[in-house]
């Protein structure tokens, strides 16, 4: 993914600079989405703004943290096509690009720290959807999402 949009909630944003940071050291384009300051905010208005802007095809990808990563991925998700994971540790981001091809990736800041949070964030940016019998998995995500009101 070479650009990225970025948000966070007053509580995200103790991992911000340094997530951001990061991202840039890798090469990676980021969009920030906010917020931009510590003050007392919600969650689901970052998390709208970065899906908002993958499916407008302004970024590749998302990265999303709040407080446990749980609020912020229910709030992307919510969108059709979207496909955020919240991950507490690079395996399971690794493996939600190569088997669900997600395409926002979510954390807490009080769950993880950042040299976790950059290895969970590269694990995820390091993995490509692999395709194959994942392929029918995701389409039928499609197709409940188009199904379901």
């Amino acid at each position: 993914m070479k650009r990225i949009a970025f948000g966070c909630d007053h509580v995200g944003f103790i991992l911000k600079e340094d997530i951001l940071a990061h991202l840039r050291g890798r090469g990676v384009e980021v969009v920030d989405k906010g917020t931009w300051s510590p003050e007392r905010t919600d969650y689901p208005h970052y998390a709208s703004a970065v899906a908002t802007s993958l499916l407008d095809g302004e970024v590749d990808g998302g990265i999303l943290i709040c407080g446990t990563g749980v609020g912020i991925s229910i709030t992307a998700n919510k969108y059709p096509g979207i496909r955020a994971v919240v991950c507490s540790e690079p395996y399971s981001a690794q493996l939600s690009r190569q088997h669900n091809n997600t395409n926002i990736l979510a954390f807490g800041s009080r769950v993880v720290g950042l040299e976790l949070a950059k290895m969970i964030v590269d694990a995820w940016l390091n993995a490509d959807f692999e395709g194959g019998r994942h392929q029918v998995r995701v389409e039928a995500i499609g197709v409940i999402e188009q199904t379901q009101k």
